[in-house]
């Protein structure tokens, strides 16, 4: 059987982190890696028994590569502190373990909370690979949404965890503009440039995507309202984009001794 060690990052997540843990209780080992938490989110975290190491935020992808650098297992398993799995899932790891994997990752379906409910059964989910072997994995240096990347097959398994990262709109929109932001440095990286185009087709398609492919529908008016931010969201990724690009032009030109091009057409 293969030990597991499950691995966590977390800034005051006081409100979600006792079940998060609770989830993962059965694992060998429980990694937490604190941003210097200032709620009691390191008393929860001694309660369940975690090894705990604070350092200050480095960004999504290096802390996270943290604190997977500190388990001391082979096999581990993501989880963010607003996450936990769900009881068939935790049986469904447990019988994985309990033979031989045969794949490099595995990938788990997301049952999200929409605003004010859970979504509804019929919702396609996305799956997100948590659980894999360290000897071939790593995790993504993306500022936002780092994820494990795995050298081999990754596979699905089929029962779902439970994310409660979005418990209002407020919260929601407030995420979207820091990820949109925090995105422009790795965009620019990749050698991305804004085509006010894509302010035009993509986020329509997004909508379209979320709200009929996925079946948001099925979420009523949360999956309308989640669906329409999604689709701002990604708006907001290439507007800000196509805004730093303008800036940057009208910043070279006033170093050249030229005014800046306030009314240039698009």
């Amino acid at each position: 059987m293969e030990r597991l060690s499950a691995f966590i990052t977390t800034y005051n997540n006081s409100d979600t982190l006792d079940k998060c843990l609770s989830s993962v209780a059965w694992a060998d080992e429980i990694v937490v890696v604190d941003s210097f938490s200032t709620d009691e989110t390191l008393a929860i975290a001694r309660r369940h028994g975690c090894r705990i190491h604070e350092h200050e935020f480095l960004g999504y992808g290096k802390q996270k590569q943290m604190a997977l650098e500190h388990t001391s297992n082979d096999w581990v398993l993501l989880l963010d502190a607003d996450e936990m799995l769900s009881p068939e899932l935790q049986k469904e790891i447990q019988a994985l373990l309990k033979s031989e994997p045969r794949a490099a990752g595995y990938a788990l379906p997301r049952r999200e909370q929409v605003f004010w409910r859970m979504n509804h059964p019929g919702v396609r989910l996305n799956y997100h690979l948590r659980l894999f072997d360290k000897r071939r994995g790593r995790i993504s240096d993306m500022p936002i949404h780092a994820a494990p990347k795995v050298d081999g097959k990754v596979e699905r398994l089929t029962q779902p965890f439970l994310h409660f990262g979005e418990r209002d709109i407020h919260e929601k929109v407030d995420k979207i503009n820091a990820y949109s932001t925090g995105l422009i440095a790795d965009k620019l990286a990749r050698g991305r440039r804004a085509n006010p185009l894509i302010l035009l087709i993509y986020p329509p398609w997004i909508f379209f995507r979320s709200y009929v492919l996925k079946r948001a529908f099925l979420d009523g008016w949360a999956g309308f309202i989640a669906s329409v931010v999604m689709s701002f969201y990604a708006f907001l990724r290439y507007a800000k984009l196509y805004e730093y690009q303008r800036r940057a032009r009208s910043d070279a030109a006033e170093d050249l001794g030229a005014p800046p091009d306030r009314n240039a057409h698009v």
